[in-house]
């Protein structure tokens, strides 16, 4: 008799309602493992918090603290997807901005002593500031960026409704309608085409303060400009760097790991450096071209990372012997100690292009110097920074409103002081008491 038949007909009724049951079970199981997966990945437990600010106990310091009380309140992300640092970074990477606004600007060129021609965009305020004073923001954005990038629209925008004039960078062969005219394009921390725009703003606009900002890579160039020569300080009343990774040399190892998913970013940026470099291929691998060479062509289509291209190509624009060499020179940590003027340096702690052993750069220096103040989000990614209530991001994001509310405190401490203590050419003319006033 087979196995079947020996079993009887009871039997078979006590063990068929059995099998749905454990069927649910393993549906069950699954949906909790997907529902884990999602939260791990996701956050969704991180608690929301104010960012980590480090300062000096000055009276510059404490105004500050008081006037921009963003500063000290808690960054509140989309509920469902913001405490991720990836989605916050993808979504920046993929969209810039949500609505992002279209401002209206005014492009200048300036020629460059080695034939090079640098672009930026001139916004003019869209009314009066706060404090009556005229001053221009002069911006850099991040890699390979420009003044048409979403973020950078909205941010101007922004920025002009609080009465700021605006001038920002175009990265040199950064902008896909702009022919290069030299076989040379911006590198991590080359300063001529900042210094050539903010020197056209200090000659048509000769009352008029400058707020200096910089994204990612910008960060890194305006603060090596500002510490490269006191006089790039003249008339800089602050400066604002965010996202920055402060040193190219450290962060180079930590962009060949694969944790935070480092190494697929790095892919990703070197392929974007690939397409800019070769829609540029006759201007920088032409007849023309002294220090690009045919041969760095094909190493160019092989590269799989940032490093091999800086290596290849960037690092020769300057005639640099080595990648070491390249990194050292361009990056800020090596001026950034000579900025003497108000400083923020905002990153965030999800931030999966700049590994935390990065931050200690910024939090040492706000750690010694009186005029820096550091704050580190929670939450944020790389250039994301949005808000919102549960799944939709609001149009401006809690970075654009850090700025103009750091810059707008900073404007009125300098409106505050007496006439004589204000800051002109990046120092103080002279002391004085108040009882002197009008007396000089």
């Amino acid at each position: 008799m087979s196995t079947m038949n020996a079993l009887g007909e009871g039997d078979i009724q006590t063990i068929a309602p059995e099998m749905p049951a454990m069927f649910d079970g393993m549906k069950l199981a699954a949906v909790a493992t997907v529902l884990y997966i999602i939260v791990r990945c996701l956050n969704l437990k991180s608690p929301t918090a104010p960012p980590d600010v480090t300062y000096q106990d000055t009276p510059l310091n404490r105004f500050v603290i008081k006037f921009c009380p963003i500063l000290s309140k808690e960054y509140i992300p989309p509920l469902l997807w913001g405490k991720s640092g990836h989605l916050q970074t993808a979504l920046y990477g993929k969209m810039g901005r949500v609505s992002a606004p279209t401002p209206f600007g005014v492009r200048k060129y300036l020629p460059m002593q080695d034939g090079a021609t640098a672009t930026f965009d001139l916004f003019e305020p869209q009314g009066d500031h706060q404090t009556g004073d005229d001053i221009t923001m002069v911006i850099c954005p991040g890699i390979g960026n420009h003044s048409e990038k979403h973020y950078i629209r909205t941010f101007v925008d922004h920025s002009q409704k609080q009465g700021y004039r605006c001038a920002v960078l175009n990265h040199l062969g950064a902008l896909p309608n702009i022919e290069l005219t030299s076989p040379r394009m911006f590198t991590y921390g080359c300063t001529w085409e900042f210094a050539a725009m903010v020197g056209y703003i200090r000659k048509a606009f000769a009352q008029t303060v400058l707020v200096v900002v910089g994204f990612s890579l910008g960060g890194n160039i305006v603060c090596k400009f500002l510490g490269e020569s006191q006089a790039n300080q003249e008339k800089v009343i602050c400066c604002i760097s965010i996202c920055q990774g402060y040193s190219a040399l450290r962060a180079q190892e930590t962009f060949l790991q694969w944790d935070q998913c480092r190494r697929i970013y790095n892919f990703l940026m070197a392929d974007n450096m690939k397409k800019i470099i070769l829609s540029h291929r006759r201007s920088l691998f032409g007849s023309n071209s002294t220090k690009i060479e045919e041969a760095d062509l094909s190493k160019l289509y092989t590269a799989t990372s940032i490093m091999q291209i800086d290596d290849n190509i960037m690092r020769k624009f300057h005639g640099h012997d080595s990648l070491k060499e390249y990194y050292e020179k361009e990056s800020c940590v090596q001026y950034i100690y000579n900025v003497n003027v108000p400083l923020l340096l905002v990153n965030s702690s999800d931030d999966p292009l700049v590994h935390p052993s990065l931050l200690t750069i910024p939090r040492t220096l706000a750690e010694k110097k009186q005029n820096v103040i550091f704050a580190l989000t929670q939450h944020g990614g790389h250039l994301g920074f949005f808000e919102g209530a549960v799944l939709f991001p609001q149009p401006l994001t809690w970075m654009d409103k850090v700025i103009v509310s750091y810059a707008n405190s900073i404007c009125q401490w300098e409106k505050n002081k007496p006439v004589c203590q204000r800051t002109q050419r990046g120092r103080q003319l002279h002391s004085c008491h108040p009882q002197t006033l009008g007396k000089t």
